[in-house]
């Protein structure tokens, strides 16, 4: 069994832990326009591992939720005078439990029945990119499969960036589809399709500016749309339309200050969709140099979302479409942690740590408290290395 989100994909947080570009971002920024000097190598350990639910929430004394280990690799070398290439492994393990369903107490209180400790899994993701520079600009081609017990998916994106004669500005455009197969573990959980699939395809434009010697903006639209099977297939109370489409529209700032030897990175992204989900995520983090060698990273993120049209706390069956998963409902999120990378000559390390807290009452919507809401820790350390 596997960690879907809301329309049956990988959870999102999972999908920033572990995934390569799969599908197109809020936005990208403009790839150098020459070649790596140098081949580079690195290997990277993350641990995920979601808080238990509260007694109080669920069914029974509370429940283990998802304990996740990822080991990835990147490779990315220069190829003849004009070309680079890259190759992403990633490899995950995954065990626990998920919500199954919600039900109500004795009481009328909602709580969450846990489909047990059910879930073993493991993923295998593999990306090949290669890439053209020119004098103003480059284009990549990527490929992408990721193979688990239940799903399995093949994806491709194309990307280019062209800079202003001036160089001081920056478009960029990129297309990607993906091709997904599901066929869900049977196991003590009951799940709601066998075998099915879902096509998924995005596009994206973006532009860069230069607007002073130590500061740029950046502005992005995607548009994404989903077709096919978009039923999370382990919740018992889940169904979803067969049809799902995607707007974002974004913004970032990087300004570098001098005196302090540090950067200010500021992003917000406006996300809005035909299942009335609406969300917005205001990205903080302060770039600090301490040295030449150490560079510290504090960071901070808010994210609110409304609930989907078909989402009920308890989800109402009678419906053509509905939904209790609490990746639907209406909450706000809190994201904080601190990221270290230190030099070593040809060698580089990594550290990073974060905590994510959710609540209903943090949103910018109202909405009822979906008791599944998760808070989680993760954690990473990761080495580089430069042939030079």
């Amino acid at each position: 069994m596997s960690a879907r989100n809301g329309n049956g994909e990988r959870h999102t947080t999972l999908l920033a832990l572990t995934s390569s570009a799969m599908l197109l971002p809020a936005y990208q920024g403009a790839q150098a326009d020459a070649p790596p000097e140098y081949t580079e190598l690195g290997l990277r350990y993350s641990k995920y591992k979601e808080d238990d639910i509260p007694g109080r929430k669920s069914f029974g004394s509370g429940s283990e939720r998802y304990d996740i280990d990822v080991a990835q690799f990147h490779l990315l070398a220069p190829v003849a005078d004009s070309w680079s290439v890259a190759l992403d492994v990633a490899w995950e393990d995954m065990s626990g439990a998920s919500p199954w369903f919600v039900g109500e107490s004795a009481d009328g209180d909602p709580r969450v029945i846990m489909s047990g400790a059910s879930i073993e899994d493991t993923r295998t993701e593999v990306s090949v990119n290669t890439r053209y520079y020119y004098d103003r600009g480059n284009a990549g081609l990527s490929y992408t499969n990721s193979d688990e017990d239940d799903y399995q998916s093949d994806a491709v994106s194309l990307d280019g960036a062209f800079n202003s004669a001036d160089g001081m500005r920056t478009y960029a455009a990129a297309i990607s589809a993906s091709w997904d197969d599901i066929e869900p573990t049977q196991g003590a959980v009951p799940t709601n399709t066998l075998q099915d699939d879902k096509d998924i395809r995005s596009a994206w434009i973006g532009v860069s500016q230069i607007v002073s010697k130590r500061a740029i903006v950046r502005f992005g639209l995607s548009y994404t749309y989903r077709d096919g099977f978009l039923t999370d297939p382990y919740k018992n109370r889940d169904s979803r339309p067969d049809e799902r489409k995607e707007w974002t529209a974004s913004a970032g700032y990087r300004h570098f200050f001098q005196q302090q030897d540090a950067a200010l990175h500021v992003d917000y992204r406006y996300f809005d969709d035909d299942w009335d989900v609406v969300s917005h995520t205001l990205d903080l983090s302060w770039h600090q140099n301490v040295n030449d060698q150490l560079q510290l990273i504090p960071f901070l993120r808010y994210y609110s979302q409304d609930e989907a049209e078909f989402f009920d706390v308890v989800a109402d069956t009678s419906q053509r479409y509905y939904a209790d998963d609490y990746r639907l409902s209406a909450f706000g999120a809190f994201t904080y942690g601190l990221r270290l990378r230190r030099e070593l000559g040809n060698w580089s390390l990594n550290l990073a740590g974060e905590r994510y807290k959710s609540d209903e009452s943090w949103g910018l919507y109202s909405g009822d408290e979906a008791p599944g809401l998760v808070d989680y820790w993760r954690y990473s350390l990761g080495v580089d290395y430069v042939f030079r």
